[in-house]
């Protein structure tokens, strides 16, 4: 990091919180504090709603996970433009009708106060998990760059988002969103035109094609059907759809976007939005990805890319394992490179044999450069006597670092705090918004002031971003951390995603099957986790189609007549 990059970040994190801070200013009931008196317009949730989902994950781990899978993940969001319409169409109005704080308390005036305080502990449980892994993913940025200790960036990005957050609620969380966004599509941007830029003398942009392409990196649709793989054109469209519409439908923290609009249709827009512009910014950051990969066959990479576990085998005790390890690592980056020229060369001058040729000879290498990485990979597990070593996220952070030009790399990192404190900003926001409305509200103190309830949704704010610090730590060594969030969310979405599919699709569906639907779609849910190989996409669907086909089993059973 160079002056002028922790100028562009300072400027950054101070412009964001003080605009928060300046933006939220007035938020002195709790409708104001929790919906922004209903008064954003659509642009603002439009863009709020896109950076929340669009997290540090988003930037840290897709590129990464595009530069060692291909680009095949852009089919997880296939399904979400459909999603969008369906919601448009039904939970916008709906909710916005019911005049709700938060979409589980719907489920009250539908079914009954059970149904709702059940939903409601599986949203504080799903997002509370997931809120420490949001958090986590900046902490990786500073690992990298200084060798901070995690625990750290993690602190003081929590405060920093507490801060703005407490003081300001729902309108300063969806204004800081809107700037945030900004910066997030300019680092985007910044980022794919560097990586570029910075290709060898000799390697054009359709060069770059090619060799992605060979490798198997810009693999962006595959039509095969297995259940096993997570992402193919019908995971995407169905499963993703699904995760699409729980995500968007069922989780306080994108439901809340939405609820703050002037009107339904200013809701609706900002949906419609999303819609139309995720798939292609999902594109740009796999395509990104892809781009490093072509980078690093001709600029050596590092055997592993996470620098802590790469000192720990140059340690004396592992050098009769590192040295030949390192030997093979270097012939094979080699022999990848030449292998790489010489289908550039085919592919401009050979015949159609000479290219598959060519072909062949360059996956070859690539398999072989792959294989001692994995060698490292088991070397590093034995060094920390750990198994599960995965240096994904690390990846796209040790090009922006060492290869990119001063001030680009602050705006992209930037980009990448921006994202971070946009996610966790949200989550925290709607977690206190159920903890106070959903559980403390109804449960516990139900006739105190508005002042009362002000103060403890600032309380409950407070609460869960310490929560997300102290629970950031158990970010490490999980692997690809966009995985890791999906997979986690898909555990308990569809059964979410079912009770409001009763709620909306089905009158006749009484409290009972929707309690007791739920329930069961999530034993199906863990059921297809731990004794199936099914991809996790598929949870979504499994887990909806249980609640609703238990419910209205139930809710028949209810209604016949007694012989």
């Amino acid at each position: 990091m160079r002056p002028l990059d922790w100028m562009v970040l300072a400027v950054s994190l101070v412009f964001i919180v003080s605009y928060g801070l300046w933006r939220g200013r007035g938020s002195t009931s709790v409708r104001q504090y929790l919906l922004a008196g209903k008064t954003m317009p659509w642009y603002a949730m439009a863009l709020s709603i896109m950076a929340t989902q669009a997290s540090a994950i988003t930037f840290i781990s897709t590129t990464g996970q595009s530069y060692v899978d291909g680009m095949r993940f852009v089919q997880f969001y296939f399904g979400l433009p459909l999603a969008m319409v369906v919601l448009s169409a039904t939970a916008v109005p709906i909710f916005h009708r019911a005049n709700v704080y938060t979409a589980y308390e719907y489920l009250e005036k539908r079914f009954d106060a059970k149904t709702r305080a059940l939903v409601s502990m599986i949203f504080l449980i799903q997002r509370g998990l997931a809120v420490g892994l949001a958090l986590y993913a900046p902490a990786v940025v500073l690992t990298v760059i200084l060798g901070w200790p995690d625990r750290w960036t993690t602190m003081v990005m929590g405060l920093l988002v507490v801060v703005y957050t407490t003081l300001g609620g729902i309108k300063a969380v969806t204004w800081t969103d809107f700037q945030q966004m900004l910066i997030m599509i300019s680092g985007i941007f910044a980022a794919l035109i560097a990586v570029i830029w910075l290709l060898p003398g000799g390697v054009s942009f359709l060069d770059a094609l090619t060799l992605a392409g060979a490798a198997g990196r810009l693999n962006a649709v595959t039509f095969n059907v297995d259940w096993h793989d997570r992402y193919n054109l019908w995971s995407g469209l169905i499963g993703g759809m699904f995760l699409a519409l729980a995500y968007f439908g069922c989780d306080q923290s994108q439901v809340q976007r939405y609820l703050t609009g002037k009107s339904i249709a200013q809701s609706r827009l900002s949906l419609l939005f999303n819609a139309a512009a995720k798939v292609p910014m999902q594109f740009f950051i796999l395509f990104t990805g892809a781009m490093v990969f072509v980078f690093f066959l001709f600029v050596k990479p590092p055997l592993l890319f996470q620098p802590v576990a790469l000192e720990r085998i140059q340690a004396p005790a592992f050098q009769s394992e590192y040295a030949p390890l390192a030997e093979r690592y270097e012939s094979a980056f080699e022999n990848r490179r030449d292998a790489a020229m010489r289908l550039l060369e085919a592919n401009r001058d050979g015949g159609a044999g000479r290219r598959e040729a060519a072909v062949r000879e360059y996956k070859e290498a690539q398999k072989q450069f792959d294989s001692v990485r994995r060698d490292g990979a088991g070397l590093a597990e034995r060094a920390a006597g750990e198994r599960g070593f995965n240096d994904t996220n690390y990846i796209f952070l040790t090009f922006v670092t060492r290869y990119l030009p001063a001030g680009v790399v602050g705006l992209i990192l930037a980009a990448i705090f921006a994202a971070a404190m946009s996610t966790i900003s949200a989550e925290i926001n709607s977690l206190a918004t159920v903890s106070v409305i959903d559980i403390y509200q109804r449960h516990f103190r139900k006739d105190a002031a508005d002042r009362h309830y002000l103060w403890a949704s600032r309380a409950a704010t407070v609460f869960w971003g310490g929560y997300a610090v102290v629970t950031a730590q158990f970010g490490k060594n999980i692997g690809s951390l966009i995985e890791a969030v999906n997979m986690l969310g898909s555990l308990f979405y569809g059964g979410m995603l079912g009770v409001f599919a009763l709620a909306f699709f089905f009158p006749r569906v009484g409290a009972a099957g929707a309690f007791y639907g739920v329930i069961a779609g999530e034993a199906a849910i863990f059921a297809a986790r731990f004794l199936t190989g099914i991809s996790f996409l598929w949870y979504n669907v499994i887990g909806c189609l249980v609640v609703v086909a238990t419910g209205m089993a139930i809710s028949s059973l209810q209604q016949r007549p007694a012989r």
